[in-house]
C-alpha cells in the first residue's frame, strides 16, 4: 500500500507497516524516534530508520492491539511450532513479516486470545476503549517545521473539553507504582506528551490527557488503567523538545553523531564500596 503525506491531520486505515515506515516525504519525527535520539544516540536512530526490525516481544505487543482494539485476527499469521529454532518456523516467520503480517506461535496466540477475554471483564479499560476508532494516524508540524507522528492506539469520538487519549500497553505487572518506573525506562512520559500535543497541535481538544490500560502478560493478565502526573508530563514535553531540535538539526546537516567523548568517569558508588570492604578485610 502507497501512500504519501503532505498535509497535517488525522488519517484512518493507513497499516501499521506504512505507518512506521514513515509515509511524509521528507521524513518525520515519532515518539519513538524522539525517545531513541536521546536514550541512545541520533546515529542509533538514524541506523533504526534504514534497517527496520522485528522482535518476538514487538510481535506480539502487535498482535494483541490487533485482536484487543480492532478486533482483527486476518493479519496474525500462526505458526504451529513450539519455538522459532526450526528453518520451517523462521522461514514462516520470515515470510509473514516480508507480506507485513505478524507471526505468532501456536502459544502466544493462545496467550493474546486469553488477554483479550480477561480485558472484557475490566470495567474501566472497556468504557475507555469504547465509542471510538483504533490504530488512528496523526501528522502535523512543530513550530519549527519539522514534522511529527503518533499512532493513536484509541481515539475517542468525543472531541473537545476532557478528551482522554488511551494507549494500551503490555507489561511484566500493572502495578501503578512498577509501571511509574516503567514509564522512566521506556520514556512513557515521553510518549504522554507528544499525543497531547499532538491533540492540541491538531485542534482535537484545548485539554486533553492520557490514560495507558496496561494488562500483564502472564496470567491472569490483569489490567490497570494508569495517568501520569502532570510533573511527567511537562518533564517528558521538555525532553520531546530537545530531541526535535537535536533531530532538526541532524536533518538539515545530514549528520547523526554517535557517542561523544567527555569528563573521566567515575566507577558506580557501587563498586567503591566493594573495593573498600576488599581492601579492608582482614589478609
Amino acid at each position: 500500500m502507497s501512500v504519501t503525506i503532505t498535509k497535517p491531520g488525522i488519517y484512518s486505515g493507513i497499516p501499521n507497516d506504512v505507518y512506521h515506515s514513515d509515509p511524509t516525504p521528507d521524513g518525520s519525527l515519532s515518539s519513538t524516534g524522539a525517545r531513541k535520539i536521546l536514550d541512545k544516540t541520533p546515529a542509533h536512530f538514524r541506523y533504526d530508520q534504514t534497517h527496520p526490525h522485528h522482535s518476538d516481544a514487538f510481535d506480539l505487543g502487535t498482535a494483541a492491539h490487533s485482536v484487543i482494539l480492532e478486533g482483527d485476527h486476518a493479519g496474525i499469521v500462526v505458526v504451529d511450532a513450539p519455538n522459532w529454532m526450526s528453518k520451517a518456523a523462521k522461514e514462516a516467520r520470515d515470510e509473514a513479516h516480508a507480506k507485513g503480517l505478524t507471526p505468532l506461535l501456536t502459544k502466544d496466540y493462545a496467550q493474546v486470545l486469553a488477554m483479550a477475554e480477561q480485558i472484557k471483564t475490566h470495567k474501566e479499560a472497556m468504557f475507555l476503549l469504547s465509542d471510538g476508532l483504533p490504530e488512528q494516524s496523526a501528522f502535523w508540524q512543530h513550530e519549527t517545521g519539522v514534522w511529527l507522528r503518533a499512532r493513536f492506539d484509541w481515539l475517542p469520538n468525543h472531541r473537545g473539553p476532557g478528551l482522554l487519549l488511551t494507549d494500551y500497553k503490555t507489561s511484566v505487572s500493572a502495578d501503578r507504582f512498577k509501571f511509574a518506573k516503567s514509564a522512566a525506562d521506556y520514556g512513557y512520559h515521553q510518549q504522554a506528551a507528544f499525543y497531547i500535543d499532538a491533540a492540541k497541535a491538531l485542534g482535537l481538544s484545548k485539554d486533553p490527557g492520557m490514560a495507558f490500560v496496561v494488562q500483564e502478560k502472564t496470567a491472569p493478565y490483569l489490567v490497570n488503567v494508569i495517568e501520569l502526573d502532570e510533573e511527567a508530563i511537562a518533564t517528558g514535553r521538555a525532553l520531546n523538545e530537545k530531541a526535535i531540535r537535536l533531530y532538526q538539526q541532524c536533518r538539515l546537516t545530514d549528520t547523526w553523531p554517535g557517542y561523544r567523548m567527555g569528563d573521566p568517569v567515575p566507577l558506580p558508588k557501587y563498586a567503591i564500596y566493594d573495593a573498600d570492604n576488599k581492601l579492608g578485610a582482614a589478609a
